[in-house]
């Protein structure tokens, strides 16, 4: 039997300038009060986090701030930030303050204090056990400071595997945050690459829950076999069409001007918008690929990121193999991959048509924002193609939302065919 059911579910949402600074209502409303602010050493020397823990504690309430995050955070920095917790706790709630590096941690750090065990314990199958959390986690309040990763919506959390040089993620709807508070004016100071970087997985966001595998495509559920990535959905569309038509007026601005703060407002709605959609519908092939092209880098360092350690950002990860994998998947629904391909750019005329439609915005697009062109200029050759599709072949609970079944011979085309793009 196909499936009839499709899921949605979003934290609370408070969206604007100044938002920020009414956290600590929000965190009373919960019941709050013994805070542990999470956030990396990048953000807090922003004072943005010490800004918000002293309107908090303005409040009443007792905030203990965690600044170690690491940026493309590990296992290792993750039972780091546990342990901190653990050490001062306990505590009533959990403030993220950062990208998604950040607020990912608070979600291991929300579940680790709360449940028993070790991260492994929980990380994905294959390369964790995928248990599912017995215990309530604690009201988590994510407060993005890029316009990119929607962690602040979702229910993953992604982290690094060192021994296993593989990028995983622990996925389960009660590390959901309680609520997003998106504030502009908090990205007001992101670099152009980090702009431009998580921007792109703004984009990815959109466009591979827009082309995921239709939700009544997949086979029936039980209700204990349901998970939050349940495939494109009419709900999820909207969030995605929107995110994409959004990017379209404002990216190429605020990756060119990081002052513009009309641009910077509608990429946190658009990242808001997108978060919305891929959180229920879910993301596919990029994402999957970008993980092992993040975890196995060897020597790149982007520009506008730490210079301490080799790196290829989440956003760029995603963005590199992208347009090849919408060249594969475009067979499945020519029609989506067209309209998501107009868009992202409304000069596109209707006699565009084929497989190399949306490739060719996407190429542009990351051409003019300056992401690599291609997984070569991120340190990767042709004896790297199998150990990248090993790393992706580990992501089924991603490649099961391609629109397309995909083999190890398909991603090897695609690794391929993304050393250079232009």
């Amino acid at each position: 039997m196909s499936e009839t059911v499709f899921t949605y579910a979003a934290p609370a949402l408070k969206f604007g300038t100044g938002a920020s600074a009414e956290i600590g209502h929000d965190l009373l409303g919960h019941g709050a009060r013994r805070v542990l602010l999470v956030t990396d050493p990048g953000v807090a020397a922003t004072g943005a986090p010490a800004r918000i823990a002293e309107q908090v504690t303005a409040r009443g309430l007792e905030v203990t701030t965690y600044d170690g995050v690491h940026v493309e955070p590990t296992d290792e920095s993750m039972a780091h930030a546990i342990a901190f917790a653990r050490d001062a706790g306990p505590f009533d709630a959990i403030l993220a303050v950062g990208g998604g590096s950040a607020i990912d941690t608070a979600k291991a750090v929300n579940l680790l204090t709360t449940n028993p065990g070790e991260l492994m314990d929980y990380v994905n199958a294959p390369v964790g056990k995928a248990q599912a959390p017995v215990n309530r986690l604690l009201p988590l309040v994510a407060v993005p400071t890029t316009t990119g990763t929607g962690s602040e919506s979702t229910t993953i959390c992604v982290l690094d595997v060192l021994s296993l040089h593989v990028k995983t993620g622990i996925s389960h709807p009660a590390l959901r945050p309680t609520m997003a508070v998106v504030d502009p004016a908090l990205t007001m100071g992101q670099p152009t690459m980090v702009t431009a970087a998580a921007g792109m997985d703004i984009l990815c966001h959109a466009l591979e829950s827009w082309t995921a595998k239709w939700f009544a495509d997949f086979d029936a559920k039980t209700p204990e076999q349901r998970v939050p990535y349940c495939g494109a959905n009419p709900i999820a569309d909207l969030w995605s069409e929107k995110a994409m038509s959004l990017l379209a007026t404002s990216f190429r601005a605020a990756v060119a001007d990081g002052s513009d703060v009309v641009a910077r407002e509608q990429m946190a709605l658009a990242a808001t918008f997108a978060g919305l959609g891929f959180g229920n519908a879910g993301v596919h092939i990029p994402h999957a690929n970008a993980y092992p092209v993040a975890g196995r880098v060897r020597d790149y360092r982007p520009e506008g990121y730490s210079q301490d350690e080799a790196m290829v950002p989440h956003g760029m990860a995603v963005t590199l193999t992208a347009p090849e994998a919408f060249r594969f998947t475009y067979e499945a629904s020519p029609e989506r991959h067209l309209a998501a391909a107009r868009l992202l750019d409304p000069t596109l005329g209707s006699s565009a048509t084929g497989p190399d439609v949306l490739p060719d915005v996407l190429a542009t697009l990351m051409r003019d924002i300056g992401i690599p062109n291609g997984l070569a200029e991120v340190g990767y050759g042709e004896g790297d193609v199998d150990d990248l599709v090993d790393g992706a072949l580990k992501q089924q609970r991603l490649l099961a939302t391609a629109p397309r079944e995909v083999h190890a011979e398909d991603l090897a085309a695609i690794f391929r065919s993304s050393m250079q793009h232009w």
